[in-house]
């Protein structure tokens, strides 16, 4: 399934990039508050980085990158979670996840299911690298893949509608 949509680079000088970046931020609060009121909601739905793939994907890599790094910082300091413990696992997916998403909005200039099970794909699976790295427990790292499944799912499919809903603007 492929669907036009119209695609933006915002840079850093424009006043747009630091309004959509604060919405989908808001997003991140808000999903996850929600997700958390349920046991395990965090680990399965994986909702700290929904609004990080709309926003690189359609915005481009400088908004996606904000929300990716501001989404986590911020939940933290209002609300202890994501723990920190686990905040610079997390720093690093939505970062990676920022990249990829840019990177096949760029690279295909239209919306796909194929490019964002790329994209989703990308960070999970060279972010669980890093995250073995920085917890030296490989059954710890490859969580997302045990518990997060449902979330990934909800990032490739639920990206994949929030996409072609806002496919005009």
């Amino acid at each position: 399934m492929e669907t036009t949509v119209k695609l933006h680079s915002l840079s850093l000088d424009n006043a747009k990039t630091y309004l959509f970046a604060l919405l989908f931020v808001a997003g991140n609060i808000l999903l996850p508050q929600l997700c958390h009121l349920v046991p395990m909601g965090g680990p399965t739905w994986l909702p700290i980085y929904f609004f990080t793939l709309i926003a690189a994907y359609k915005f481009g890599f400088r908004v996606g990158l904000l929300t990716a790094i501001l989404s986590p910082v911020i939940n933290h300091l209002m609300f202890g979670m994501p723990a920190l413990a686990v905040l610079p696992a997390i720093l690093i997916k939505s970062s990676l996840l920022a990249g990829a998403a840019a990177l096949v909005a760029h690279r295909l200039r239209n919306i796909t299911l194929g490019g964002l099970l790329v994209a989703v794909l990308a960070y999970q699976v060279i972010g669980t690298f890093f995250e073995w790295a920085l917890c030296g427990d490989f059954f710890v790292a490859v969580q997302d893949f045990r518990i997060g499944v449902p979330g990934m799912l909800l990032q490739w499919i639920g990206g994949y509608a929030v996409l072609k809903a806002m496919a005009r603007l």
